[in-house]
């Protein structure tokens, strides 16, 4: 067996298992916890008052307009001069929220902006109230909307973990450097560990597409 074969092979589990102790779980964290800070931020955005709407402004325009690492090293490496220290994995969780969060509501406001004006007037006819209109006409309808953009911002996720590596998270690329570390291979082991991001983002593209067929029966 060709020495970078057996290499590959011996390195497989350990970052498959990083990938799935640390990328993934980070992931779905922070999709989570994202989708809820955006969904807040595009209601505020469209419906809340005005001092409001400006502080829910200036938030996703300076998440949109900075960079993913340069929010980690702040939160991980900048906090602590101002007494706030966090370990690796809250800090990266911190950061992908705040991220995730930005980016989600400018989906979720284009979803809700989407849905007609004449199905708020046909709610309001048959009795409706603002917040019934809106759980029960224009929210099932922002979903289909949304499905495919928010689905595609968690693949997308999967894949900037990889920045968590630089703030000490145990994810798999940091796992990827420190078997080069020893190894002295770094195309080999990097290979390596794209081919695994491709397996995640593979199947969850397959579970995108299953996702979105399911919903389009009752669009």
């Amino acid at each position: 067996m060709p020495a970078w074969l057996q290499l590959m092979l011996d390195s497989f589990w350990r970052l498959f298992s990083a990938g799935l102790m640390f990328t993934i779980p980070l992931a779905i964290l922070s999709f989570i916890g994202g989708l809820a800070v955006g969904f807040v931020l595009a209601l505020v955005r469209l419906y809340g008052p005005q001092p409001l709407k400006g502080i829910a402004d200036f938030y996703v325009w300076v998440i949109r307009g900075t960079p993913l690492l340069v929010q980690l090293f702040l939160i991980f490496y900048g906090l602590p001069s101002v007494g706030i220290t966090l370990d690796a994995f809250p800090a990266a969780l911190i950061g992908f929220i705040m991220s995730v969060g930005a980016y989600s509501s400018e989906i979720i406001r284009g979803a809700i902006l989407s849905v007609p004006k004449v199905q708020w007037e046909a709610a309001y006819a048959i009795g409706m109230s603002s917040n019934q209109a809106m759980q029960r006409v224009i929210l099932p309808q922002s979903v289909f909307v949304s499905l495919p953009p928010l689905a595609n911002s968690f693949i997308s996720l999967i894949k900037d973990t990889s920045l968590a590596a630089v703030i000490t998270v145990p994810e798999m690329f940091l796992a990827a450097q420190r078997i080069v570390s020893v190894t002295y291979e770094p195309l080999i082991l990097y290979i390596e560990a794209a081919v695994i991001y491709l397996m995640f983002s593979t199947v969850l593209s397959k579970l995108q597409v299953k996702l979105e067929t399911y919903f389009r029966r009752y669009e």
